[in-house]
């Protein structure tokens, strides 16, 4: 019976139809805690006790040291108009090992835990694109990367000392014109050939684009299609596709044309086309040797694996703390009608968001390179982090140009916003657009690979054995049928008495008690699409990006509860990770909603009716409601440690500086004024001031004796810090076209016209 009926799921292609590019993508890496979100069942004690590292204290003092010495002696503003890395800078940087992160120490490399490279990313592209793109392109997917894990030794006694110095900067080429995120696709071509000196060579014609660093780069790995027509290599006709190192201006390379730009959408990084027309190299320049040819894709898929959990995510957290950090500031700091305008609901719900946010990706990342540093590879939850961290970022970021408005739009060197909002789309569609992630890659990977059966059950087949496919189809459906009644009865009982909650926070355990029960109705409906939509998946990308959002936000949802216990339950933090834990589970309720609606055939008519009514009535979340908001808000609207510790992973400049600097300062002040504030206040209800905007009555209170003289001056610099960290650049005419050099680094608004001081302007102007 088993033998038939593995036959009919064979010839009728009821199983997903895996490729050899597929098959190498989904055996790359390790399931993680994403096993339990597809297996529909999750051990939240198992998952509480998984690695949620700190830095140890040397990279801390890194972070603490050479970073911040890089970003200060640096000017983002100055880089992003001159669009180069002055000589000093980049000698700094090779110096200080920042090139170095991804190299052992045998080679002349500064090795650093995947925690460590990830908030250095992190705080180093909050300041500026161009340093960014210099610090995570060489300690990413790449050379050095690569080498390190493929190499020869002839190759990494060679390459690795000398990129790790600089003297090498790489690229990495693979995206061309018809192949980006079908990589796989790609038309680059090396013929494999035997020169006259009788070495086997390599004769390459490709065109890349979209090469970060190749305007600046003399080191190129390769990702070429090989074709051997005369089997040199031993590995037939069409060895496929292989990583090839080529060194510009080495012999043979004079066909290889690199140095020009793209100018990339936001602020600038070097980034730009690579062309080469009969490039010869000789065929030791396959990284990693000739062995290695024809396994580029494999190399590629393993390094990605992890490598997802880096670089991107780290991209993506910047721009959520950056607009967190922002709006939180800025709301402080603008009044209008009399009060901060994070006074306003509007305004604060969208600040109770960020704070949320924050607090949960940045979660999400210490989790999951927690997990790589112990040796895991979780290429599905490092697809997730990608996606959703940028995606996240920026919305972040729109909310937080909502928030700053006309001084979000006005550009110039006091604009802290433009930035990092106009280059949102590059982090976005990078390493395969968000799209393409969400409703191809996550599900349709993870279903496969994740589930505790189903990529059995397909190999079993694939290799007609009958014992396997008996074994793993019959587990299958133990699995499916105690997934359908735990889904019943969990839906009946809301998770109570049917999900183990272990000891947690007593305010989180509805929480866990929600997602558990949430879980376990996702691995039922993954069993559903398995059954019943199959090999067709990967055309139905609108539902599988839903399955992809629900194990997405599980996986991040289940990050913040995880921090709150590594981190002591701080009692600070409580809304946070309860707006948090309602914010995911509102986005699981939405997709499940959406998953009903969409499902065919006869499951889907029950699901479209009975499933659908049942979803509304008892539904695992709504989004979080106003108290909660202006409760997380509240994090992000005072300047002190939880403030900091939110948002400090990105750059803080000195209060010195102009923009972010002077924005943190104004901030700094106006907190540390709000108790003389309240004091007024008070006052003015007992009608022992007369009543008037605080500014206007602070002079007559400390007259009366009501505040002293020196907090009548702190709120005089608040003010005054107040009303310089709202102003934005003005531009003479010169300026402005270009004609008077480097535009004006100081706001005066009237064109260079002396002012008086802030704080006289604020009295004159009743504010």
């Amino acid at each position: 019976m088993f033998n038939q009926l593995m036959n009919w799921m064979r010839d009728n292609k009821v199983l997903p139809q895996i490729s050899d590019t597929e098959r190498q993508a989904l055996e790359a890496g390790d399931v993680w805690i994403d096993g339990q979100f597809f297996g529909g069942k999750v051990d939240f004690e198992k998952i509480l006790a998984e690695h949620y590292d700190t830095l140890p204290a040397h990279e801390q003092a890194f972070l603490d040291g050479p970073v911040e010495e890089l970003l200060q002696m640096a000017d983002s503003y100055e880089l992003s108009r001159t669009r180069k890395l002055p000589d000093d800078v980049f000698k700094f940087m090779a110096e200080n090992g920042f090139f170095a992160m991804q190299i052992a120490k045998e080679y002349g490399g500064m090795p650093m835990s995947t925690q460590a490279k990830s908030c250095i990313m992190a705080k180093v592209s909050s300041y500026s694109g161009l340093l960014s793109a210099m610090v995570v392109i060489p300690n990413s997917l790449g050379a050095a990367e690569l080498l390190g894990h493929y190499g020869t030794d002839e190759q990494k006694n060679y390459y690795l000392p000398k990129l790790a110095k600089g003297e090498f900067m790489p690229c990495f080429g693979l995206t061309e014109p018809t192949a980006g995120s079908d990589a796989a696709s790609i038309k680059a071509e090396g013929v494999v050939f035997k020169d006259s000196d009788g070495q086997i060579k390599f004769k390459l014609n490709f065109r890349k684009r979209y090469i970060t660093l190749a305007p600046v780069a003399n080191l190129v790995s390769l990702a070429v299609r090989l074709h051997d027509p005369d089997n040199l290599l031993g590995k037939g006709e069409e060895p496929g596709i292989t990583v090839v190192l080529i060194e510009k201006g080495a012999p043979g390379t004079e066909g290889l044309h690199i140095g020009d730009h793209h100018q990339p959408i936001g602020e600038h990084f070097p980034n730009g086309p690579i062309v080469g027309r009969d490039v010869i190299v000789p065929a030791g320049n396959v990284l990693g040797g000739v062995e290695y040819t024809g396994m580029g894709w494999k190399m590629l898929m393993e390094a990605l694996a992890g490598g997802r959990m880096v670089s991107l995510p780290a991209t993506g957290i910047c721009g959520i703390r950056h607009g967190a950090m922002i709006a939180g500031a800025y709301s402080m700091v603008r009044q209008q009608f009399g009060i901060p305008v994070g006074r306003m609901e509007g305004v604060e719900h969208k600040i109770g968001k960020a704070a949320g946010m924050t607090y949960a990706f940045d979660a999400a990342r210490v989790f999951g390179c927690s997990a790589v540093d112990h040796g895991i590879q979780p290429p599905v939850t490092s697809a997730i982090m990608k996606a959703y961290s940028t995606e996240m970022g920026r919305d972040t970021g729109t909310d937080a140009m909502d928030v700053t408005a006309g001084y979000g739009v006005m550009q110039g060197p006091n604009n802290t916003m433009g930035r990092l909002y106009n280059s949102a789309p590059v982090s976005v569609t990078v390493e395969g657009a968000n799209i393409m992630t969400r409703t191809l890659m996550i599900f349709g990977q993870g279903a496969t690979r994740c589930h505790p059966y189903a990529y059995k059950v397909v190999q079993a087949v694939e290799n007609n054995d009958v014992g396997a496919f008996r074994k793993n189809l019959t587990g299958w459906m133990v699995q499916f049928l105690l997934g359908f009644v735990m889904t019943l009865v969990r839906g009946v009982t809301r998770g109570f008495f049917t999900v183990k909650v272990p000891s947690v926070a007593p305010q989180t355990r509805s929480i866990y008690r929600r997602l558990g029960w949430a879980a376990t109705r996702f691995g039922l409906l993954t069993n559903l699409a398995m059954f019943f939509v199959g090999g067709k998946l990967k055309a139905r990308g609108n539902l599988t990006g839903r399955y992809a959002d629900v194990v997405a936000w599980l996986y991040i949802t289940t990050s913040a509860l995880r921090r709150f216990e590594a981190e002591g339950r701080k009692a600070e933090d409580l809304a946070l990770v309860q707006y948090a834990g309602e914010y995911g589970l509102a986005q699981i309720q939405n997709a499940f909603e959406g998953i009903y609606e969409n499902f065919d055939g006869p499951v889907g008519v029950i699901l479209k009716t009975v499933g659908r009514v049942w979803l509304g009535l008892n539904p695992l979340a709504k989004l979080p409601n106003d108290q909660l908001s202006h409760q997380a808000a509240l994090a992000l609207q005072s300047y002190g440690d939880q403030y900091k510790r939110l948002v400090g992973g990105n750059y803080m400049p000195p209060e010195s500086d102009q923009g972010l600097g002077r924005l943190l300062k104004a901030f700094r002040l106006t907190t540390e004024a709000e108790p003389v504030r309240e004091k007024i206040r008070a006052a003015q209800k007992a009608r022992k001031l007369g009543r008037g905007k605080i500014d206007q009555v602070a002079a007559d209170a400390a007259a009366q004796g009501v505040i002293t003289d020196a907090e009548l001056a702190l709120l005089n610099d608040a003010t005054a810090a107040c009303l310089q960290a709202i102003e934005v650049d003005v531009f003479t005419k010169d300026e402005y076209y270009g004609a008077g050099g480097i535009p004006a680094m100081s706001a005066t608004g009237d064109g260079g016209m002396e002012q008086p001081p802030a704080y006289e302007l604020a009295k004159a102007s009743g504010e």
